[in-house]
């Protein structure tokens, strides 16, 4: 089982974090740029490093640190959203060059829906493919809800306050036992088996600080399953939207937010299933 074999390394070997005394600086790595243009007016120290990818969507590869795995991401999102690859390396791929610095502490800013999940696990394996040793303080900052916020989104809504707010009273620091886990889901991610997932998800009982992961994950398996009908739940769901009469783009997506914001889909990636319904002829393409 997941959860023995973690605990046995973890009893092992008992690794800690150590810090370099040349190790000073903090970097903030925030899960897009909505969460970016607050996060400016905090009080909060430290380098911004923006996340622009989602990870939940189209091809990946086995290595994230592999110059193959960026080239193939780079052709997907360019034939996917009409963006101009030089843009997307401009914005996405030249960042990452910040996770080789000596930073002392690392802060990753992630909300609890498989979109921000998914990219944080490959944040994770990115950091752990770091040639230094000795890793920094790796931080999480995970809110799947906020104080007097009845319909929490995301970060994005939150203004600057309210993510120093965040910073001080839900980050926690993480350990071995989270990169274990964060391995292990990121591997199963990247299978895209569901019945491997599935029994993943019922034999690992201990999530440790990774609190959204499970559920985050269970709408992947959701996701990654086909019906009688050949569409799996993203396209199933759309599908009895469209059929119930709301015909229009902007309403099949607050349709769809509604009761699904666990995948914290954007319109763009709502695109993408809307697209494939009428590839099979099952809509026409909303306006």
């Amino acid at each position: 089982m997941l959860c023995y074999n973690i605990m046995l390394q973890y009893l092992a070997f008992n690794i800690h974090y150590s810090i370099f005394t040349e190790m000073n600086s903090i970097l903030h790595i925030l899960n897009g740029d909505s969460t970016a243009y607050s996060f400016k007016d905090t009080g909060l120290d430290g380098d911004i490093l923006v996340w622009r990818e989602v990870l939940s969507e189209g091809p990946l590869r086995a290595d994230i640190s592999s110059s193959e795995f960026w080239r193939t991401r780079a052709k997907w999102i360019s034939e996917t959203f009409n963006a101009p690859i030089d843009e997307y390396m401009h914005n996405v791929v030249d960042q990452l060059g910040k996770l080789n610095d000596n930073y002392s502490e690392i802060n990753l800013w992630f909300e609890f829906d498989l979109h921000c999940q998914v990219n944080m696990l490959g944040v994770l394996a990115l950091l752990q493919k770091r040639t230094d040793l000795s890793p920094p303080n790796i931080y999480l900052i995970c809110p799947d809800s906020f104080p007097g916020k009845e319909d929490f989104r995301g970060m994005g809504e939150l203004n600057a306050k309210e993510l120093e707010y965040l910073y001080d009273n839900i980050r926690v620091q993480l350990n071995e036992i989270d990169f274990a886990i964060a391995t292990e889901e990121w591997k199963e991610f990247i299978t895209g088996n569901p019945k491997t997932l599935w029994e993943d998800l019922q034999l690992t009982t201990f999530w440790s600080n990774m609190h959204a992961l499970k559920p985050a994950m269970e709408a992947h398996l959701k996701k990654i399953e086909v019906n009688t009908a050949g569409l799996n739940y993203i396209e199933q769901t759309l599908l009895d939207i469209y059929n119930s009469g709301i015909k229009t783009k902007h309403a099949i997506y607050q349709a769809f937010w509604k009761n699904e914001k666990i995948y914290g889909m954007g319109d763009t990636e709502i695109d993408i299933y809307l697209r494939s319904l009428a590839d099979k002829n099952l809509i026409e393409i909303p306006t």
